[in-house]
């Protein structure tokens, strides 16, 4: 089945195939479909996966498999939750209409990530 993550800084896509028990071609295809999985790339363009790229392919394989979620289930389940910091403050917005706006935008966020 799955194997114990070997002590290293990186790993091939090959190894990483073979620790959590799927084929090198799945693999890339998650990396399509899920952004935040992402390895480093080496300069001869072969991926390079971290122990936590790995980690987070055992809970796709885990959300997807065993717990049947789908991919966009597995998406907003893992995806980092956005940050507000590129949204103007609220303190300095004066218009009590487009306060309730943001606030509206933040709750409906935190609605669709539970």
């Amino acid at each position: 089945m799955t194997e114990e993550i070997p002590d290293k800084t990186y790993f091939k896509i090959g190894e990483v195939a073979g620790i959590v028990d799927i084929k090198t071609s799945v693999l890339r295809y998650w990396e399509t479909e899920f952004s935040f999985l992402n390895p480093e790339k080496s300069s001869a363009g072969q991926r390079l996966y971290t122990r936590q790229n790995i980690e987070t392919v055992k809970q796709i394989k885990q959300l997807l498999y065993q717990e049947k979620y789908t991919i966009e289930g597995v998406r907003k389940k893992l995806a980092p939750r956005k940050s507000s910091v590129s949204k103007k403050p609220l303190e300095t917005s004066t218009d009590p209409l487009a306060l309730l706006k943001l606030i509206q935008q933040d709750l409906l966020e935190i609605r669709a990530s539970l």
